[in-house]
């Protein structure tokens, strides 16, 4: 009989655990302590838009040696039995005096000895989703057994991406990748950008998303201000450039890409600068390597970007992607992360057009040992032109 799982095959998320373990004998941690969707997820399979309501607590228990262990709510137990995870201890929640508190605690002592010391991400990029009064009332149940940074020992691991993730990736780009090519349908000179927001979501649950975490964008002549303002209910006009980001999610993966159109003939100095975005990223998809440190890529795509006649936007030029919309590393001068074969990362230069005026160009790519491979569909070369 087979081992049940959800989304991947029981051996997929079983490597995680060795990987991770691993990285905690390195680091000499005797468990990690999870509470965040992402690493429950990546450990278990356990995919839920349950996360949304913020009225429960979840927890996950990584032993150095041995399986996992679960401390849910008894909502949850339901779907944590059909993952492959076989001890899942539950409570009845929400418990406004003891909301998983004393059998979070009583799980912790029988797990582990005295002397343990129990990784929690603390770092960038991180939190912990339980209440920081409940926190503290662990940390002083389970002592001496102390509460210490484990946030190396999670990301890297994390970072690196098996096949069967990039796969997934590339599958969720390849929704997002059908739903820009539908953008003609209902972007066009006359219609409100809010409207162009929603019909893009829907094309995108219509191309296979599972949901839509994130669509951003922005529409202005000659570039637009920003990428994160929502959008408002003003006509599109010839002249402007629109530009449509997403964070679409299949099978818990997201993507995170976008894409720039014209309405009507862009200007010459729109066209120059989507010339130089695109081409800065075709040259550090041809440079880029493992072995690189992620202040490399954001120097690969300023000189390159200089190289072809445009001023970089401010801000980072790219990140990780995966079962968040964005993970670590960056690419901004400061962040000396080794890049690595197997890291799933986006290239996102952006150029200064006219005054407060910018264009941001962005792919995902997968690094492989001798070099990179693309999984967003390519954007053209040539400001794609909408009526």
């Amino acid at each position: 009989m087979a081992e049940p799982s959800l989304v991947f095959p029981a051996q997929e998320f079983r490597g995680r655990v060795a990987r991770l373990q691993g990285e905690m004998k390195t680091r000499g941690l005797d468990a990690l302590f999870l509470t965040t969707a992402a690493d429950i997820f990546y450990v278990t399979g356990f995919l839920t838009r349950f996360w949304e309501s913020p009225a429960r607590p979840w927890f996950l228990i990584v032993p150095a040696v041995g399986s996992p262990v679960v401390v849910i709510p008894s909502i949850g137990a339901a779907l944590m039995g059909r993952t492959w995870i076989e001890e899942i201890r539950t409570w009845d929640a929400p418990h406004p005096e003891d909301d998983g508190v004393s059998l979070l605690v009583d799980t912790i002592c029988s797990l582990l000895p005295e002397t343990a010391r129990i990784g929690v991400p603390m770092g960038l990029e991180t939190h912990v989703r339980m209440p920081a009064a409940d926190y503290q009332r662990v940390a002083q149940g389970i002592a001496p057994r102390a509460l210490v940074d484990g946030t190396d020992a999670v990301q890297r691991v994390r970072e690196v991406k098996s096949e069967a993730e990039v796969e997934a990736i590339r599958t969720t780009c390849a929704i997002a990748g059908r739903a820009f090519a539908r953008v003609a349908e209902f972007a066009f000179a006359g219609q409100p950008l809010d409207q162009v927001f929603r019909d893009f979501q829907t094309a995108l649950l219509q191309e296979g998303a599972d949901w839509v975490s994130y669509v951003a964008g922005g529409a202005g002549p000659s570039g637009y201000a920003d990428v994160i303002s929502p959008a408002a209910a003003v006509p599109l006009q010839r002249g402007d450039v629109l530009m449509l980001d997403t964070g679409a999610v299949r099978n818990g993966y997201f993507c995170d890409f976008d894409r720039n159109f014209s309405i009507g003939p862009p200007s010459d100095t729109v066209r120059k600068a989507h010339d130089a975005l695109w081409q800065a990223t075709e040259d550090t998809l041809s440079t880029l390597r493992p072995g690189m440190l992620a202040r490399d890529a954001h120097r690969l795509l300023s000189e390159a970007l200089h190289t072809h006649g445009a001023r970089p936007a401010g801000g980072r030029l790219g990140h990780g992607l995966g079962i968040t919309l964005t993970e670590w590393p960056s690419f901004t001068p400061l962040d000396t992360t080794p890049l690595r074969e197997g890291m799933v990362l986006t290239l996102e230069p952006g150029a200064v057009v006219d005054g407060d005026r910018i264009l941001v160009h962005e792919e995902n790519i997968v690094l492989r040992a001798d070099g990179v491979e693309l999984l967003s569909p390519r954007a053209p070369s040539a400001l794609p032109e909408l009526s």
